[in-house]
């Protein structure tokens, strides 16, 4: 008897035991590392082929050996006469797996095992054999586990879930042997007389995995390469034979099978994918294909059965108010259209269980990559509905936050129309215990969640949220597709500006006669602060036929209102040059070229000590704090805001003025320090602090410094 080690991801480990029993295996044992298990050759070979739920097959070759630091793994591993195993014309490959003490990293080990088995050969008086870590002849791991080493072969080769029919996949498509184990756990398995249906098939993975699991194929049959098939143990004569059976077997079996099953999805594209895959496993007529969203879904299938399906789980940027949309109404479907059925789903944003309004009767854990998950069990019977009835809305009562959001948007409709704004805030934290704002940017909408209180237990924060982004598009009558979502904490300095995504898609919107450039996806900020519309207003009719600096600029927007307004000369500076581009973009899309318009990149700090030139109209709009590396100090706008207005009124003509403003909240201006240097200070906060952002009276501060 051989000894081998199944390896799989977590969660799977119980049902990869119970399969490798199935097919023969003795001594079975579950361990965190994987299922060890006694089998003969020919066993083993049986479980490479019909293991659906193994990532990979290892045969041990010697026995563990005591190991604390470098000199007995070498010892340990130059025991063993590699020669027996290989030979010198084949590539290898060696993984190591464990550390302690001695040995904490795992490219240190392997290195050492390498060096022992290049020894060996060298010691019989034969060429060393190559070492190829992509697509070896032969892999070898090494495992070391409480200051122990076993030596394995691979036996299966890696990537033993990937069945070899799949052409492309989805966005995020789940591994097959993953697929497997979720089809076990749902139950489904035992009548595939019943119809199984999955409404977000995508590339179809979990679909195909059900009809050849409930068509009796082996999944290992089309494989083309295997770990064993250069090992000088391997007997390949008696693999033929069963690999010959196998795919009698297979054929039969997928002859003579009658399962049918159901698959949709809303994008079409990804639908052909999936029935692509499905022709090139000899499955496309066992699988229904249809494009449909999951929340439209209607009991068309006859006889209860099961529901098996993979939501997106949230975790790209922007899909989690879709998902909030649609996990509120597939509860509803669920209740009123598949009575008597079983759900399962798996999801890593396990919150949004709760939106289901379901009551689980089984959980299950698992990892799907590195995300950590869980399968949620369900059964649509006359409990469910007692326990858990149709609502007719999100929470079942009025919303807090969805009454306040509608009179929000009533009492901005007079003021919209008279000021023709399309971007704007219509909720700012307004009820406490719904700590979020929404901002409308034409006809998209940001949603901000602000970092909760200590305090606030998470799961009830969660919830809030989930709520926010459930009625925030329905009552703002804007597609849950064009719905950004964001979580903001206290920044400090340009942090705020940190990139999230890498989407790099824009929006183009307007602002009185201006066209801006906003990216609502990939940053915190979206390029256009909107609480400083009035100010950019302000500046820009300050600036008419003037000059204008603008420092700390951003994207450039004030300096984009002054120049349409007939700035005589428009000079930018800030130091980020993704930041210059952008304002570039701006006055691009404005049509606004010339020698006139200057953009520099820079430290505005040095930059204002070195700066020469005069200008009527100067516009400062500092971080709260900055300590950036390209800066040598750090900045901090209560502390050291009297060093930078007096430095920056040295740019200021004589008649000039200086615009001051910044968002600290219970910022002080230090009148004091300003009547010593011949400076004098004008509060228009009032003034710059536009109508949907009267309920924020800490949102900026606004001055205008003049000289005495």
């Amino acid at each position: 008897m051989k000894q081998f080690l199944a390896l799989t991801s977590f969660g799977i480990e119980p049902l990869l035991a119970d399969e490798i029993t199935a097919i023969g295996g003795s001594d079975v044992v579950q361990r965190p590392e994987g299922v060890h298990f006694s089998a003969t050759m020919e066993t083993g070979y049986q479980a490479c082929l019909k293991s659906r739920l193994a990532s990979r097959i290892l045969i041990r070759i010697d026995a563990p050996s005591a190991v604390k630091d470098k000199d007995a793994l070498y010892k340990a591993a130059k025991d063993i006469d590699w020669t027996e195993h290989f030979s010198s014309d084949d590539y290898f490959a060696v993984d190591f797996v464990g550390k302690n003490e001695h040995i904490r990293d795992s490219q240190f080990g392997g290195l050492t095992v390498k060096d022992a088995i290049v020894d060996c050969f060298r010691d019989e008086g034969l060429d060393r054999p190559s070492v190829e870590k992509i697509n070896p002849d032969i892999r070898i791991q090494a495992r070391l586990l409480r200051n122990e080493v076993t030596f394995y072969v691979d036996f299966s080769g890696r990537s033993l879930s990937k069945r070899g029919y799949r052409e492309h996949s989805g966005a995020a498509p789940i591994k097959e042997n993953l697929a497997a184990a979720l089809i076990v756990r749902s139950g489904w398995l035992n009548d595939t007389t019943k119809p199984l249906v999955d409404p977000m098939c995508g590339s179809g993975t979990l679909l195909l995995e059900a009809v050849s699991m409930a068509s009796g194929m082996q999944p290992g049959v089309d494989r083309v390469q295997w770990g064993f098939s250069r090992w000088k143990f391997h007997d390949a004569g008696l693999f033929k034979q069963l690999l010959d059976t196998a795919k009698t077997d297979t054929e039969q079996a997928l002859a003579n099978s009658k399962v049918k099953v159901f698959g949709f999805d809303m994008d079409g594209r990804v639908l052909q994918t999936a029935k692509a895959n499905a022709r090139s496993a000899g499955l496309g007529h066992m699988i229904e294909f249809k494009q449909g969203k999951a929340e439209d879904l209607k009991n068309q299938f006859g006889e209860p059965g099961h529901i098996l399906f993979n939501p997106p789980y949230g975790e790209r940027i922007g899909s989690l108010p879709e998902l909030v949309s649609t996990f509120t109404e597939l509860g509803k479907v669920f209740k009123q259209e598949f009575l008597g059925w079983k759900i399962g789903l798996i999801t890593a944003n396990v919150e949004m269980l709760s939106l289901l309004k379901l009551s689980s009767f089984k959980r299950y854990k698992f990892k799907n990559g590195p995300l950590d998950c869980q399968l949620a069990l369900y059964n649509i019977d006359a409990g469910q509905l007692e326990r858990t009835p149709v609502q007719a809305d999100f929470s079942g009562q009025n919303s807090d936050f969805a009454n306040r959001l509608k009179k929000n948007v009533k009492g901005l409709k007079s003021w919209l129309k008279q000021n023709d704004v399309n971007c704007y805030r219509v909720y700012d934290a307004d009820i406490p215990e719904f700590n979020v704002s929404v901002d409308i940017y034409d006809d998209h909408l940001v949603l901000h969640e602000y970092a909760p209180p200590k305090d606030i237990d998470e799961a009830k924060s969660a919830k809030r949220l989930q709520e926010a982004i459930f009625w925030a598009p329905k009552i703002l009558n804007i597609d849950a597709d064009k719905v950004a979502l964001k979580v903001r904490t206290k920044q400090k300095g340009k942090s705020q500006y940190q990139q999230l995504n890498k989407s790099k898609k824009s929006l183009i919107v307007k602002e009185y006669d201006a066209l801006l450039k906003v990216n609502l996806w990939d940053y915190l900020d979206t390029g256009l602060f909107l609480d400083h519309r009035k100010t950019r207003k302000i500046v820009a009719k300050k600036a008419k036929g003037k000059t204008l600096l603008n420092l700390f600029a951003y994207t450039g927007s004030v300096s984009l209102q002054a120049a349409i307004s007939g700035a005589e000369k428009v000079t930018t500076v800030d130091m980020s040059k993704t930041y210059l581009d952008w304002a570039q973009d701006n006055f691009e899309l404005n049509k606004l070229r010339g020698h006139k318009y200057e953009f520099i990149q820079a430290d505005c700090l040095q930059w204002l000590k070195n700066n020469s030139f005069k200008y009527d109209v100067v516009f400062i709009d500092p971080p709260t704090f900055s300590n950036s590396k390209r800066m040598d100090t750090t900045f901090d706008v209560q502390r050291d805001h009297m060093d930078l207005i007096k430095t920056g009124m040295k740019s200021v003509a004589d008649n000039g003025e200086l615009i001051f403003t910044n968002n600290k909240r219970n910022f002080k201006m230090d009148f004091d320090g300003l009547n010593l240097v011949g400076l004098k200070a004008e509060n228009l906060t009032e003034v710059t602090r536009d109508f949907d952002f009267k309920r924020n009276k800490h949102i900026h501060n606004s001055w205008c410094i003049k000289r005495l």
